[in-house]
């Protein structure tokens, strides 16, 4: 097989695990065009891999810091990615997800796009991935039930898992049209807001389920302030004043998707799928923060999601719009009036 036929069949099984490890990701990707698709499915399949080290239960710290540090020297080129990935493998846990077992296993495929692609590409993730691999640990494995220290650790938390993000997909865009490079440095400070802003929403989303593992990524301070300990939290006892802190945490997300939809708009309009690939991720944040509005902030043994029939829906107002700044602003002040 020569190296065009080699990458094409690599390309591919990137696109077919893709839906395995992230149903957003798979929806909002292929929105893009090539060569962007390829490269943003690369950097989150390798930021998915950091993870599944991370999250696996029975590695003990010293392990999990060694496997970042190979899978680091796997990038640089100065470790063999199908030994590191063989290695890795055995080593997991049996309750590892069947999705990303697989894409350990075919870890070495994905390195080898990333070697496709041009040293702008290939540094923009590398950067991405080794912010990912400092930081992210540096949370993780002193967290519990008890929660982040105060908002400006979450707000750290927050940079290295997913504003880091934000930034090289910014560094892509910017890379692949002259049009959206004028804009570079305003896009560069709004870009840590987007990812925060979605990440928050992921964390309200699943603040009940993460306490079922042990796990909790708010705020002591915020909560303290209302007399509220998270870590012997009873939600029987202070239903009301969860629900208030929550309309807080709501609304200060709402504040980061704000600025995110500005980094919407400031790309160009005739880039239609950067466009859809931003607004639906912002889209479907904002209808998740809705719902867990109406909820009242539950008790939920299940994650809160959007159905079907509303993200198709979503998916085809966005689309309408996406070309009309004044049309999206109007959208965004209607659909989050009540959460501000």
């Amino acid at each position: 097989m020569n190296h065009s036929h080699l990458f094409n069949a690599d390309q591919q099984l990137q696109q077919r695990m893709l839906p395995g490890v992230s149903r957003t990701f798979a929806l909002t990707i292929p929105q893009l065009n090539e060569p962007l698709a390829t490269v943003v499915t690369n950097a989150y399949l390798l930021c998915r891999v950091a993870d599944t080290i991370e999250d696996d239960n029975l590695l003990s710290q010293a392990d999990k810091a060694a496997w970042h540090q190979q899978l680091y020297l796997v990038l640089l080129n100065e470790l063999d990615a199908e030994e590191f990935s063989a290695a890795l493998e055995s080593q997991l846990s049996p309750i590892t997800p069947v999705s990303e077992k697989e894409l350990i296993n075919n870890l070495p495929a994905v390195i080898r796009c990333f070697r496709c692609f041009n040293s702008i590409q290939q540094q923009s993730l590398l950067r991405c991935i080794t912010i990912m691999l400092q930081g992210m640990p540096k949370f993780q494995r002193n967290i519990s039930v008890a929660g982040l220290l105060d908002m400006q650790s979450l707000e750290n938390y927050c940079y290295c898992v997913a504003g880091v993000v934000g930034e090289m997909l910014t560094e892509l865009f910017c890379h692949y049209s002259a049009a959206i490079a004028v804009n570079q440095e305003r896009l560069m400070e709004l870009a840590p807001c987007f990812g925060q802003g979605l990440q928050m929403t992921n964390i309200l989303q699943d603040f009940w389920i993460d306490r079922q593992r042990g796990v909790c990524w708010l705020p002591q301070d915020i909560f303290r302030q209302h007399g509220v300990d998270l870590a012997s939290l009873n939600m029987d006892d202070h239903r009301e004043v969860m629900r208030h802190i929550f309309r807080g945490l709501i609304k200060y997300t709402i504040a980061h998707l704000q600025k995110a939809l500005e980094y919407s708009m400031l790309i160009p309009a005739s880039e239609r799928g950067i466009r859809r690939f931003t607004l639906w991720s912002l889209g479907l944040a904002v209808l998740t923060l809705r719902n867990l509005d109406k909820q009242n902030n539950r008790n939920q043994e299940t994650k809160t999601k959007i159905n079907r029939k509303t993200v198709k829906l979503a998916i085809l107002v966005l689309n309408t719009s996406c070309h009309n700044n004044l049309l999206l602003k109007y959208l965004f002040n209607l659909f989050t009036r009540k959460l501000r």
